[in-house]
């Protein structure tokens, strides 16, 4: 198992991991062979699953199972994942992975300063960082913010509607109003040659673009076991004011989604939490 677990720390959290440890270790206790197994064995144990789980928990089985099974095939020890076509359609589809999402403290994490290679970009960069994780902004949103978008006086960003998400007016943080003011009057003054009304530019003095935001968060990676994109940024943030007891109305509002039922997918329920407890904290023998 010790070498599982070191394959599976290339890409998944250490709560996830140790999930996924428990899972397989619970499937080898049925299956003493589970090399030789075969999609329609591996469909006959999905099966008894469903009967005794919810859906989310033995989708949460099945995604162990297809590490589980990669990890096999990588080490020679079979040719090909048998698991890696089952899918249960039963229950409300989610395709949101909560488990992979990040904690509070590794979104914090992501607002610490620190030394960037070009200088003059630095409150840039922090600027954009602060906004996916106190605003949950998609980057389509940071790329198009104009100055105009912002009201310092009353502490205020508007992001404008686009074809996935609702027009809103977010409250920023103490800490970036001070950021934005130091932008506006040192930084940008001096990235801007041609009078444009894009609030965040780039080295090369042009509107920042797409990349430029996906490269900087990149930048992030080798910080986190867990894979850091906008979207798991932005996902987490959302989870995060529903686990703290937030009106879902509230965080539709703040998250610009156009149905309460798109917020929904975020919360888990007391039973999934139960049962990500005793996943967690369960011991492995």
């Amino acid at each position: 198992m010790e070498n599982l677990k070191e394959y599976l720390e290339n890409n998944l959290s250490a709560g996830t991991i140790k999930n996924y440890l428990y899972e397989i270790e619970k499937f080898k206790k049925n299956y003493k062979n589970p090399e030789k197994l075969n999609y329609q064995n591996l469909m006959q144990y999905v099966q008894l699953l469903r009967k005794n789980y919810n859906p989310q928990s033995t989708n949460r089985t099945i995604y162990a199972l297809k590490k589980y099974y990669d990890y096999l095939v990588e080490t020679s020890q079979i040719k090909y994942n048998p698991a890696q076509n089952i899918k249960i359609k039963d229950g409300k589809e989610n395709p949101i992975q909560l488990q992979e999402l990040l904690t509070e403290k590794e979104l914090q994490q992501l607002l610490e300063p620190r030394k960037e290679r070009y200088p003059i970009l630095a409150k840039r960069n922090q600027i954009i960082m602060s906004l996916l994780v106190n605003q949950a902004l998609l980057v389509s949103d940071i790329e198009r913010l104009k100055i105009e978008d912002l009201n310092l006086k009353n502490a205020t960003i508007s992001i404008q509607k686009t074809g996935i998400t609702n027009a809103r007016i977010l409250n920023l943080k103490a800490d970036q109003i001070l950021l934005f003011y130091q932008y506006l009057e040192e930084d940008r003054i001096e990235l801007e040659r041609e009078k444009t009304s894009f609030f965040l530019l780039n080295k090369l003095a042009s509107r920042i673009t797409n990349d430029d935001i996906n490269y900087l968060i990149s930048t992030y990676q080798k910080s986190f076991t867990k894979k850091i994109t906008s979207v798991k940024i932005r996902q987490s943030v959302i989870k995060l004011k529903l686990d703290q007891g937030e009106n879902l109305r509230k965080v539709q509002n703040f998250a610009g989604h156009k149905h309460a039922d798109t917020t929904e997918k975020y919360r888990e329920t007391g039973i999934e939490a139960l049962q990500s407890a005793i996943n967690q904290y369960h011991p492995i023998r």
